[in-house]
């Protein structure tokens, strides 16, 4: 049995994903239920996923599958393709812009390609400053250094601010991210807080909660609840263009 809201809520989710394949933000769900913080909403999706209507998909942002509606019938959520709007330069004459996405994720170079390369998704910008609102989509692929890469998924995100400057980190680098969901402390990581918004970050644990620190003076430490901050990457690779 749903509350008013939860109702609500699952039925705003469920139509959003049916019209753009990308389900709604926490802004966006906060307004369309006339709350006044997002942590109504936190709330709200903890006791729909409880309950089996929702799940949130991992390593991904604002990635949320309706599994039922409450009429027990299975929602039919059918993802739309990805954005094609940002297209990146390319990185170093050496690296290449891979083929069609449809073609795995590891393959031998196409002809003319540095070898020794693996192709990579490039899923949108991070914040190297004050955090913005996740990337979800693949927009581009990219040739990475095989040297770069260790074992398991590995993606690009495009940085975007100078918090972590001083780390060698410039904006407009290309991060080569390691997909994890812990890291220890000093490692760099993109972060997601409250489910919303991406960062990276230096990660600090103290205590009972995490630290994100900048790598620039200009920029404070944020202190977070360890609820509030889940890792979805390490940094394992830089890539710039001159």
């Amino acid at each position: 049995m749903l509350t008013n809201k939860q109702h609500e809520l699952l039925v705003f989710i469920n139509e959003r994903i049916r019209e753009t394949g990308v389900s709604p933000s926490f802004d966006e769900m906060k307004e369309a239920l006339d709350l006044k913080s997002k942590s109504g909403i936190h709330r709200l999706i903890t006791a729909l996923e409880e309950r089996g209507f929702i799940r949130r998909l991992p390593h991904r942002a604002r990635a949320l599958e309706v599994l039922q509606m409450p009429d027990g019938m299975t929602a039919e959520a059918k993802a739309a393709p990805p954005p094609r709007g940002f297209r990146p330069a390319v990185v170093d004459a050496n690296f290449n812009r891979r083929p069609p996405a449809s073609q795995p994720l590891r393959q031998s170079p196409p002809s003319g390609a540095v070898t020794g390369a693996a192709f990579l998704p490039v899923l949108g910008r991070i914040a190297a400053g004050t955090p913005i609102e996740a990337i979800q989509h693949e927009v581009d692929r990219f040739a990475a250094p095989e040297a770069f890469l260790g074992g398991g998924e590995h993606y690009i995100l495009e940085v975007q601010g100078e918090s972590m400057i001083n780390a060698g980190i410039h904006d407009g680098d290309y991060a080569v991210i390691q997909r994890c969901d812990d890291a220890g402390g000093g490692d760099i990581v993109v972060a997601l807080v409250d489910e919303e918004e991406a960062t990276l970050k230096r990660l600090r644990k103290k205590g009972g909660s995490i630290a994100l620190e900048a790598a620039n003076p200009a920029y404070e430490t944020r202190i977070y609840g360890p609820d509030r901050v889940r890792v979805q990457g390490k940094l394992v690779g830089l890539m710039r263009k001159y």
